[in-house]
């Protein structure tokens, strides 16, 4: 028993350095990837300078006004473009849609498999939604192409079916799982004696999940709705297959449009290394990854802030 004891005293130190290098090691691989990304996008053929830099950025990119002009012309010989308002209005646009059709359905089916389920149908359904998440994303992109690309045009009467709707719907699918699974956890996390309290008190189911249940997860739910957008936002081969890939500002969903993402997988594999074409693809990825951490930031000040309260 002494022995068992000291042996356990001993592994304390170590544990808790292995857990405490864990955690810095997830904000080092964070850190780097930045790093990675930011060096690809202003190192040259000739390697790196402060003045060839600027020069890329300012001068020949003309960053600031790339991201207010649509204008996306990164191999023309007399006249290159780079402007992303066109790629950020597409990503923008497939991403809310697939939000506004997800996040209702995908935080509905949550609040009944956790609530209204029986354990039997609660498993059948937690399965099937674990298989759906499974799916690989092209094969998502197969489906856009082949099935709702045809009934778009069918249903609306357009010339071409790969369109936001087209892709807002896909993503919405792909998005749900993760909302379900995430929101589900969150709300069996409950406490049982909320519930017993409130049905005693005489409210029914309803008012027990609308009153009790929905703001004691509500941080759970929030983190499922932001995975969900990052999804939306991250996602990339079935955007392209599903949306047409038309630089254009769209004003109907039924317009094809092309996102962030789409734009660097077509492109990356295309453009000669280090050129400007090549540089501004990772500068594109830098604004991927600046709007990911203006989410989960936002949604972190928004969590504690409701703590507080």
């Amino acid at each position: 028993m002494k022995n068992r004891r000291r042996l356990e005293t001993l592994a304390e130190p170590i544990i808790e350095r292995v857990i405490w290098f864990c955690g810095i090691s997830a904000i080092l691989f964070v850190i780097g990837i930045f790093v990675f990304v930011f060096w690809q996008a202003i190192i040259s053929q000739q390697g790196f300078s402060f003045s060839e830099a600027a020069d890329f950025l300012f001068n020949r990119v003309k960053i600031f006004d790339s991201l207010a002009s649509p204008e996306w012309y990164p191999s023309s010989v007399s006249n290159k473009r780079y402007g992303v308002l066109a790629l950020l209005a597409g990503t923008a646009s497939v991403t809310v849609l697939a939000m506004l059709i997800a996040v209702p359905f995908g935080l509905g089916a949550a609040i009944f498999i956790s609530e209204f389920c029986s354990t039997r149908v609660k498993e059948t359904f937690k399965i099937i939604i674990e298989l759906l998440a499974a799916i690989p994303s092209v094969v998502w992109g197969f489906i856009g192409l082949t099935v709702m690309n045809p009934l778009i045009i069918s249903f609306f009467n357009a010339p071409i079916g790969l369109t936001i709707l087209n892709g807002g719907l896909i993503l919405a699918l792909m998005s749900v799982p993760i909302i379900v699974s995430i929101g589900e956890d969150s709300l069996k996390a409950v406490p049982d004696h909320y519930r017993e309290a409130a049905l005693a008190l005489g409210a029914t189911r309803w008012q027990t999940i609308y009153r009790v249940l929905l703001p004691a997860a509500k941080n759970g739910l929030l983190a499922a709705v932001l995975l969900g957008v990052g999804r939306g936002v991250g996602e990339t081969i079935a955007v392209l297959m599903a949306t047409g890939h038309a630089v254009k500002i769209p004003t109907s969903l039924l317009d094809s449009v092309r996102t962030l993402t789409a734009t660097i997988a077509a492109e990356l594999g295309e453009a000669p290394v280090h050129s400007d074409h090549y540089r501004v693809l990772f500068l594109i990825g830098i604004l991927l990854f600046t709007i990911t951490f203006a989410i989960n930031l936002t949604a972190d000040l928004i969590i504690k802030g409701i703590r507080r309260k």
